[in-house]
C-alpha cells in the first residue's frame, strides 16, 4: 500500500488551528492588558508544564523540542525587550538574532527525527550534550570572533536566489529549508500527529523570525503556540493509543464502548469473526495472522450503510449502524463479506510486499501461487425496546455462533433459522483457510 494513503487531515488539523489563532493574535495588536502578561509567562510555563509531561511519561524527543524553542525565545526576548525599552539594538543584537535564525530550525529539525531507541538516561545525555556542544561551539565563536562571525553569517551565497522579501539571513533560509524536507519525510514515511505538527511549528518559526522585533508579541505568541502544538499533539497519540488498534487502525474496544454510551434507540449491531483464524497463525505464522487481521479490517473499514468497524479483540470485528434496521444492513453486511472473501491474499515475505497499490492490484490478478482465501462469518442483531447494548452485542454473539455452526462464510440475523443463512463460496482457492 502506498505511504501516502496513511496521510490523514486530521493529523495537521489541531496545529493548524493553532498556528491560525497565533497568526492571528500576533497581527491584529492591541491586545488588553490581560493577554500581553499571559504571553509574557507562558512560554515559561508551557516550558515547565510541557516538560514535565513530557518526561513523566518518557517522551524525551517532545520535551527537547520544547527546550529548544523555549531557548530561542529566551534568546530574543532579551533582545527584543532591550530594543523596545531604548529606541536600539544592543551591540550584539544582529550576531545574536542571526545565530537563532540559523541554530533554531537546525537544532528543532535534529531533535524532532532523532528517535528515542536506546536507554532513557543515555539518551537524556546524548540530547543535552548535543545542545551544549552546538550551544559551546557558537558561544565561543561568538566571543572571539564577532565581526567575523557576522560577516560570515549575513554574506550572500548564491546571488540569484536572493530576493527582497528575504530578511533573514541566506543560510537561515537553507537550514529552514533542510529542516522541512527532512521533517516531510519522515511524516510521509510515519504519518502521525506528532510528525504532523513538528512541520506546521516549524512554518510558525519561520513567520516569526523576521517578526519579532517590529511585530509587538509576535514571537511570545508564536513561541507559545509552537509550545502547545507539541503538547497538543502528544495528548493527541495518546488519545489513538488508548482509542485505536495499532495492528488495523481501526478504533479499539474502549472507542466502541465509548460509542455505545451515546446510541438512540434505533441501531444494530453485527459481530464479524475470521473463519479458522488460528489454522492461519498455526499454519502460515503469526506473521501471516497479522496480515489476514489488516486485510479483514480494510475492507470492513469500507462497508456502506453509515456502519463503522471497530476492533473487538482478537479475531473478532464490530460493526455499528446508529439509526438504522436489520433490514436495511443485511445487504452491507453479505457486501463486504463478499468482499472479504473475493480479496485473496498473497503469501509472501516482507521483502516481496508490493511497493505500491498498483503493483498490489498485478500481483493479485496474477493468480500466483502462494494465496490464500480468507473469509469471515457475521452475526447480527437488532435493538429491541427492553433491550439495551450488551444484550444486542450478547444477541449479535448468539448470531455469530450460529453462522458458525451453518458452514462459516455467511451473515446470519439473531433469531434466523440455519437455512436461512446467506453463503456464498469461492469457486478456487489455492490454500484454503476455512
Amino acid at each position: 500500500m502506498s505511504r501516502l494513503a496513511a496521510f490523514r487531515i486530521g493529523h495537521f488539523l489541531p496545529s493548524l488551528l493553532l498556528l491560525a489563532a497565533g497568526l492571528l493574535a500576533a497581527t491584529l495588536g492591541g491586545l488588553n492588558e490581560f493577554f500581553v502578561s499571559l504571553f509574557n509567562v507562558l512560554p515559561t510555563l508551557l516550558l515547565l508544564l510541557g516538560g514535565a509531561f513530557c518526561l513523566a511519561y518518557s517522551r524525551q524527543r517532545e520535551a527537547f523540542l520544547l527546550l529548544v524553542v523555549y531557548l530561542g525565545y529566551f534568546v530574543l526576548d532579551t533582545q527584543a525587550d532591550y530594543y523596545r525599552a531604548h529606541g536600539k539594538p544592543l551591540a550584539d543584537a544582529a550576531l545574536m538574532f542571526h545565530l537563532v535564525s540559523l541554530l533554531l530550525p537546525l537544532l528543532y529539525a535534529v531533535q524532532g527525527l532523532w528517535q528515542e531507541r536506546s536507554h532513557l538516561v543515555q539518551d537524556l545525555v546524548a540530547r543535552s550534550a548535543v545542545l551544549l556542544a552546538v550551544g559551546a561551539v557558537f558561544a565561543g565563536l561568538a566571543q572571539r570572533y564577532p565581526q567575523a562571525l557576522l560577516e560570515w553569517l549575513s554574506s550572500t551565497r548564491w546571488e540569484l536566489l536572493q530576493a527582497g522579501w528575504m530578511s533573514l539571513v541566506q543560510l537561515a533560509y537553507a537550514a529552514f529549508l533542510l529542516a522541512g524536507v527532512a521533517l516531510l519525510v519522515q511524516y510521509l514515511r510515519r504519518p502521525r500527529p506528532l510528525h504532523a505538527a513538528f512541520l506546521v511549528g516549524l512554518a510558525g518559526l519561520l513567520w516569526m523570525l523576521p517578526r519579532t522585533f517590529n511585530v509587538p508579541l509576535a514571537l511570545n505568541i508564536l513561541c507559545s503556540q509552537v509550545m502547545l502544538m507539541l503538547m497538543v499533539a502528544v495528548a493527541h497519540e495518546a488519545y489513538l493509543m488508548a482509542f485505536r488498534d495499532e495492528l488495523t487502525g481501526l478504533p479499539g474496544r474502549r472507542a466502541l464502548n465509548e460509542r455505545l454510551q451515546r446510541l438512540g434507540r434505533n441501531y444494530v449491531i453485527a459481530m464479524a469473526d475470521v473463519d479458522h483464524f488460528k489454522q492461519f497463525n498455526d499454519t502460515h505464522g503469526h506473521d501471516v495472522g497479522d496480515q489476514v487481521l489488516r486485510l479483514v479490517a480494510s475492507q470492513l473499514r469500507k462497508v456502506g450503510g453509515g456502519g463503522t468497524a471497530y476492533r473487538y479483540g482478537g479475531e473478532e470485528f464490530t460493526l455499528l449502524f446508529p439509526g438504522k434496521s436489520l433490514e436495511e444492513c443485511l445487504p452491507h453486511l453479505d457486501a463486504v463479506r463478499q468482499a472479504v472473501e473475493g480479496y485473496p491474499l498473497q503469501l509472501r515475505d516482507k521483502g516481496q510486499r508490493p511497493r505500491n497499490d498498483r503493483q498490489g492490484r498485478q500481483q493479485r490478478s496474477g493468480g500466483k501461487r502462494g494465496s490464500v482465501s480468507v473469509t469471515i462469518s457475521i452475526g447480527v442483531a437488532e435493538r429491541r425496546q427492553e433491550k439495551g447494548f450488551e444484550d444486542v452485542i450478547r444477541a449479535a454473539d448468539k448470531a455469530l455462533y450460529t453462522a458458525k455452526s451453518a458452514g462459516r462464510n455467511c451473515v446470519r440475523a439473531h433469531g434466523q433459522q440455519r437455512s436461512g443463512a446467506v453463503r456464498e463460496r469461492a469457486s478456487e482457492a489455492p490454500v484454503s483457510a476455512r
